[in-house]
C-alpha cells in the first residue's frame, strides 16, 4: 500500500433513503441498529435472506434529510429493487443517487493528520464531518470516505496533495482487505451468514435490536455455538487474481471445497492478499489452497479466535 493515496470509489454506488419512515424501516430490515445513529454517524450494515445470509454488506450514513448506503454498484439495483419490495405502505423512498455525488477513498498513515490539517478537525471512526459542500466519514484512524456534489468533482481531486498516489478500486479493496471488512458482490450473495465473514467483530450486527430477515438464524449462530467457518487473511503468490465466489481446498476435506474467497486484491509486494470464509478444521491446520485441490497454496496471515465455535 502506498504510504498514502487517494482512490476513486465510482466502483461504489450511493443508495438514498429518505422519508418520515426511512430510519424505522431500515431498522427493521438490516443487521445493525439504525435507530440508533445520530445524524452524523455511520455504522457497517448488512442485509440478510430469510436464511440469515448476506445479500450487501455496506457503509451506512445517517444525514439531516435521511440515509446513504455506499455498496458496491454491481448489486446496488438489485438490493435497492428488493428492498422497495418491502416498503409497502412506509413513508420511505429509496433511489440511487450515485450520479449526484462524487466520492473519493483516502487511506494510509498520514490522512489523519491532513484531514484535521486542512480542514480543522479529524472526525472519530464512523463519525463524518460535514466541509462545505462536501462530506468526510472516517472508516477507522487511516481510512475516510468523503462525498461531495458531483459538480464538485474536479476541485476535490484537485484538493488532495499532490504527492498522494491517484490510486483506484484495487487500492482500497487492498486496504479494506486488511482491514478486514468483507464486501459482498454478485458472486457471494447468500453464501455466508455474518459470523462467517467476521461481521460482528467490526461491529456490523446488533444483537440487542429487535427482528429483521434472517435474524433468528444470525442469533442461533450466536448463541449456540455452531459456527464451523470463519473468515481468515490471506496470501496467494502469481500473477493469477482470485475471484470472489471462488472455492478453496485442504487436504483435511478429501477434495471437497473447504471455503470460498470473499474478497481479493493485488499485494503491493506481489501476489493477492484475500479474505477467505473456509472451515475452521483448514484455517487450524493452515492448509489451504486456492481453486482446486492441488492448486496454489494459501498462506494464511491472521485469522480471529474460533469465539463462537468453541
Amino acid at each position: 500500500m502506498p504510504l498514502d493515496f487517494v482512490a476513486d470509489l465510482s466502483h461504489n454506488a450511493l443508495l438514498g433513503v429518505t422519508g418520515d419512515d426511512a430510519a424505522a424501516f431500515l431498522h427493521g430490515q438490516f443487521t445493525n441498529d439504525v435507530e440508533s445513529l445520530a445524524p452524523g454517524e455511520a455504522q457497517w450494515n448488512g442485509w440478510c435472506s430469510s436464511k440469515g445470509r448476506l445479500l450487501a454488506t455496506f457503509l451506512l450514513l445517517r444525514r439531516a434529510d435521511g440515509f446513504l448506503l455506499m455498496l458496491p454498484a454491481e448489486i446496488a439495483a438489485p438490493v435497492a429493487k428488493r428492498l422497495s419490495m418491502f416498503v409497502l405502505r412506509s413513508k420511505v423512498k429509496i433511489q440511487d443517487v450515485s450520479a449526484a455525488y462524487s466520492r473519493a477513498g483516502i487511506a494510509g498513515p498520514n490522512v489523519a493528520a491532513w484531514v484535521e490539517r486542512h480542514w480543522g478537525g479529524a472526525p472519530k471512526p464512523l463519525r463524518a464531518l460535514e466541509i462545505g459542500e462536501a462530506t468526510c466519514v472516517a472508516l477507522d484512524g487511516q481510512r475516510f470516505v468523503v462525498f461531495a456534489p458531483a459538480a464538485a468533482a474536479p476541485a476535490l481531486r484537485d484538493l488532495f496533495p499532490g504527492e498522494w498516489q491517484r490510486a483506484g478500486a484495487d487500492a482500497w479493496e487492498w486496504a479494506s482487505i486488511r482491514a478486514g471488512m468483507p464486501t459482498i458482490v454478485a458472486a457471494t450473495q447468500e453464501a455466508f451468514v455474518p459470523q462467517m465473514a467476521n461481521f460482528e467483530l467490526v461491529g456490523g450486527v446488533s444483537f440487542k435490536k429487535g427482528c429483521y430477515p434472517g435474524q433468528e438464524i444470525v442469533a442461533r449462530t450466536q448463541y449456540r455455538g455452531i459456527l464451523k467457518r470463519r473468515m481468515a487473511l490471506a496470501h496467494v503468490a502469481g500473477d493469477e487474481r482470485p475471484l470472489p465466489g471462488q472455492s478453496v481446498y485442504s487436504g483435511a476435506f478429501a477434495g471437497q471445497s473447504a471455503g470460498t474467497i470473499v474478497n481479493a486484491a493485488p499485494a503491493p509486494g506481489g501476489g493477492f492478499d484475500a479474505l477467505v470464509v473456509a472451515q475452521l478444521e483448514a484455517l487450524a491446520q493452515g492448509d489451504l489452497r486456492w481453486s482446486t485441490p492441488d492448486g496454489a497454496r494459501m498462506e494464511i496471515l491472521s485469522q480471529p479466535p474460533p469465539a463462537n465455535a468453541s
